[in-house]
């Protein structure tokens, strides 16, 4: 399966399947068009209306919070915490993403992750978290796709704990390498999961 997700930088996947689908589009370099794409939360480098118009189609569904409805004349699914749907036939659960040591990104602006389901395997994209109790009941995650970077968001140790929580198959590290954060924060996490969870270092595209 992994050989279908593609990292694009910071907090963006492009991940194929049944359908093609990016999360939070930012800085993209090639025009594309998208079946879904997730947003997490308003925030620039995660909802990006000139990024999303270079891989908006036709039919291109967007699923994201209310604070980022009604900016892109696309189909909308507005969605909070503990949502769940099928778009497109994709089966995702909704769930909250927020800061417990630091204020950008508030528990009370309910802003997302996301649980979704391509080629039978659920992949869980962190969005802007720290490591939150919540993550305990993620259930049978296959990919979970987490932040390291620490500063507004959960350092490369939380991670970890985030992983151990969630029992993924293999863990990927993102939101590093052009905001904050660097590779090292990505290598030190995978060092400190030697032996317990599987972690995959993605190269970025170009």
């Amino acid at each position: 399966m992994l050989e279908n997700i593609k990292w694009l930088g910071h907090d963006t996947f492009k991940i194929s399947g049944e359908k093609v689908i990016y999360t939070d589009p930012y800085n993209i370099k090639q025009p594309d068009k998208a079946d879904i794409i997730l947003i997490t939360h308003e925030h620039y480098d995660h909802f990006s209306p000139e990024d999303i118009s270079k891989i908006l189609g036709p039919n291109t569904v967007l699923v994201l919070p209310s604070d980022c409805s009604g900016k892109i004349n696309a189909k909308e699914f507005i969605v909070k915490p503990g949502d769940k749907l099928t778009v497109e036939g994709i089966e995702i659960e909704v769930v909250p993403a927020y800061n417990v040591n630091k204020k950008f990104h508030p528990k009370e602006k309910g802003w997302l992750g996301y649980i979704f389901k391509v080629a039978g395997k659920r992949i869980y994209i962190a969005g802007d978290t720290d490591y939150i109790p919540e993550m305990k009941n993620f259930k049978d995650v296959d990919i979970a796709l987490l932040p390291v970077s620490g500063t507004y968001v959960m350092t490369a140790d939380e991670a970890v704990q985030a992983a151990l929580d969630i029992k993924p198959k293999v863990a990927v590290p993102m939101h590093y390498g052009s905001i904050v954060g660097s590779e090292n924060d990505a290598k030190y996490f995978a060092e400190k999961l030697k032996g317990k969870i599987e972690v995959i270092i993605l190269n970025q595209e170009r």
